[in-house]
């Protein structure tokens, strides 16, 4: 019976000694994931596109101090070689630093930067730090626009919309397979509500976080959701984004913005504010390009599921009048195609703009709207949805697919001009 009994003292102690083993491994690996990171660490990085794309990169990263420094050293980068920051042909840019209160996490300070001077069709490796020399991210490789580019592919995407880590894995799962789906495309258009809250700096991090070997490569250019801009204030949405500085003069600097890829001209509108302000800088923007295509992004779309009457009343005559070629939108959380559409009507192919809503990149998705005269592909399939869109001199070929990889909507537009 004592030997018995010996045993299972024995026996009891053992499972103690485990137990507390375990305990101790499960807090080593929670401390570990929730360790803060150095003041230093770059956070949040994303690269975009600010002047000409031949020629240079912007880039915007956070830290958990407004007093660190911002340096951007570029170098070209060698296929199969490791890229070295020491040589004669690094570059180096510095940059600014503003602090940016973000309740939760405290004070932390938004860098901005941009390499220039940059050869097109060039790849090269980066890294971004605070000036310290022992203080720099990972290493990260991007290209340059090629010159005469004919031909080109871009990604978009809209309403990543979350707030937990578990929402973002969704956007960055999203991501994965679009680049999958389509490795040679060379940016990303985000058609806003990016994040739930604006003022959530943990949900800034997880967006950021989840698709940091996208985003910290390919351009991610940005629109204005109205989870982005709250109150008419949009401070937190635009201090993570170094865009073009050339959008309408009254709107928050970084919510409105154009650029030139390939034969396109992109405009980012800002649906949230400033709309009639807006009107007027639109048409210079539509009536001074001379590029073959022309691509409108924003949220509130005019068709889209529900119709923005705003935007219907102020800006569509613009598009009709300019020959917009596509506007893509967001914001309903469905998808929605419309057919070519001029003067508030159903035309011919090539004689009016496409208009659609690439569903939602997220968690979030909405009940199917009713079906409108300008539909011609409308649905609800819950599922996560990129499309790919292919530019050159003769057409403009769109591919929707969910993010399983199915293929579920496509149509191409010829050029116009």
């Amino acid at each position: 019976m004592n030997l018995l009994r010996n045993y299972g003292l024995i026996a009891l102690i053992i499972s103690l000694l485990i137990a507390i083993g375990i305990g101790i491994l499960i807090y080593q690996q929670r401390s570990a994931r929730t360790e803060a990171p150095a003041a230093w660490t770059p956070l949040s990085l994303v690269t975009t596109f600010k002047s000409d794309p031949h020629t240079s990169r912007a880039f915007a990263w956070r830290t958990e101090t407004p007093d660190a420094g911002t340096v951007l050293q570029v170098v070209p980068a060698e296929a199969g070689g490791s890229p070295s920051f020491e040589g004669a042909d690094m570059l180096e840019f510095a940059g600014s630093t503003s602090p940016v209160d973000t309740g939760d996490t405290g004070v932390q300070g938004a860098h901005k930067a941009e390499a220039t001077g940059l050869a097109a069709g060039t790849r090269y490796a980066y890294r971004v730090g605070d000036g310290d020399r022992e203080h720099w991210s990972d290493v990260f490789y991007f290209a340059t626009e090629k010159e005469e580019t004919a031909d080109f592919t871009f990604l978009n995407v809209t309403d990543s919309q979350g707030l937990a880590y578990a929402d973002f894995r969704l956007w960055g799962r999203t991501l994965d397979k679009a680049f999958e789906t389509f490795p040679d495309a060379s940016f990303l258009v985000h058609n806003g509500d990016l994040t739930e809250d604006p003022e959530n700096e943990s949900g800034w991090e997880a967006f950021f976080g989840e698709a940091r070997k996208w985003v910290a490569a390919y351009p991610l250019m940005p629109v204005t959701g109205n989870h982005d801009e709250v109150d008419k204030k949009a401070e937190r949405f635009v201090s993570h984004f170094n865009v073009p500085n050339n959008g309408s003069p009254s709107s928050i600097e970084g919510t409105t913005y154009a650029f030139d890829y390939g034969l396109a001209r992109f405009v980012v509108l800002n649906t949230e504010s400033k709309l009639k302000d807006q009107a007027a800088w639109l048409e210079k923007e539509l009536a001074s390009t001379k590029q073959k295509w022309i691509i409108v992004a924003l949220h509130r779309g005019p068709y889209a599921g529900n119709q923005d009457e705003s935007v219907l009343e102020r800006w569509v005559p613009l598009f009709d009048e300019y020959g917009v070629d596509l506007v893509l939108q967001g914001h309903n959380h469905e998808y929605s195609r419309s057919y070519p559409i001029k003067d508030g009507k159903v035309v011919s192919p090539g004689e009016g703009t496409v208009y659609v809503v690439t569903n939602a990149s997220g968690a979030k998705f909405n009940e199917k709207k009713k079906d409108q005269f300008y539909h011609q592909v409308h649905f609800q399939n819950d599922k996560q949805t990129f499309a790919g869109i292919r530019v050159n001199e003769r057409t403009l070929t769109y591919q929707a697919y969910d993010v399983d990889g199915m293929l579920l909507d496509e149509f191409t537009l010829e050029a116009r001009r």
